[in-house]
């Protein structure tokens, strides 16, 4: 812990979320609870000892009241990735909360002199897939597929803008599939399967590649983002520091879990003809693609390594869910 973090008030917005919740946990175990505050955006009275406000993230809200003293926040609070979305307006909804209400917020923080905003971005500002040769890294043109990468992405670049015309810092971190103990959507589903003793047809994925970070690591970058000098105007990217098949994965899962691995050796282009058919194409490009992000910019520059590497991760995931 240094001086500057020890006598620095944090925002830490979202923080009833899957990662806020966790972020603000870790604060408290060296930061004094009058120096942290914290905001969610539902009727959720926070069971830890800092101050809460309850606050929607959108272009009206006013944000006066628990940005007093504040000098740097941790951004966490977003309209998160929905699998099989069904708005009719999908990007608007993401830009009003993602954009529209992310940047209302810096504008705010900026007038009232917050110094550092740390943005959680996403991985889908890249895109969606890696080739075998190529790893994401923060100097990549964005590319995002999806309406939420997109809303990501704007946000991103409408934080520059203010950061540069008002001095605040800016730092911005994308992560891949962040997993943990309270992990939701598709990570949250293969659970379910192999804790069932569902067979999967994905023991032959032996070859492909994908980053993962657990919330353990990704908590412990956003700490260190908090202080460290070389974070400022700078973008990271972040993983567990190894890269993993999907077959290794579930393999480790199931280990974990204590159970047997149940995975059937189906060839991959089996699984893409039939995916295909069945409209799943997206589904099987997650599962049998490769997603790899370079973290040397982040290790090099900030001196910050993982603390644990995913088979860990896996193993402190049902260690504290038991």
């Amino acid at each position: 812990m240094t001086a500057v973090m020890h006598n620095s008030r944090i925002l830490v917005t979202g923080a009833s979320g899957f990662i806020g919740k966790a972020l603000t946990s870790r604060l408290l175990t060296f930061v004094d609870p009058s120096n942290i505050v914290v905001t969610t955006h539902q009727n959720f009275m926070h069971d830890l000892p800092c101050r809460h406000f309850n606050l929607a993230l959108a272009s009206t809200t006013q944000w006066d009241a628990a940005l007093d003293d504040v000098k740097v926040i941790i951004h966490c609070a977003a309209r998160v990735h929905v699998m099989n979305e069904t708005s009719a307006d999908s990007l608007g909804m993401f830009r009003a909360i993602n954009v529209e209400g992310t940047l209302n917020l810096a504008r705010q923080a900026a007038a009232k002199g917050v110094r550092r905003f740390i943005y959680l971005s996403s991985v889908k500002v890249n895109g969606e897939l890696t080739t075998a040769n190529h790893f994401f890294s923060p100097d990549d043109t964005p590319d995002p597929k999806d309406a939420y990468g997109i809303s990501k992405m704007e946000a991103e670049y409408g934080l520059q803008v203010i950061a540069n015309e008002t001095g605040m810092e800016l730092v911005i971190i994308r992560p891949p599939l962040v997993y943990g103990p309270g992990v939701k959507a598709n990570f949250l589903s293969l659970i379910r399967l192999i804790s069932k003793g569902i067979p999967l047809p994905l023991g032959a994925v032996l070859h492909n590649r994908r980053s993962f970070v657990s919330l353990d690591n990704l908590v412990d970058l956003l700490i260190c983002c908090v202080d460290h000098p070389a974070a400022a105007n700078e973008i990271f990217m972040v993983s567990d520091g190894e890269d993993i098949s999907t077959t290794t994965l579930l393999i480790a899962l199931s280990n974990a879990m204590g159970k047997r691995p149940r995975l059937l050796p189906i060839p991959p282009i089996l699984l893409r003809f039939f995916a295909r058919l069945l409209g799943k194409k997206s589904l099987t490009d997650r599962l049998l693609g490769n997603l790899q992000v370079d973290i040397s910019k982040t290790t090099q520059r900030l001196n910050w390594r993982p603390c644990m590497n995913t088979r860990e991760g896996l193993e402190l995931l049902f260690m504290k869910a038991s």
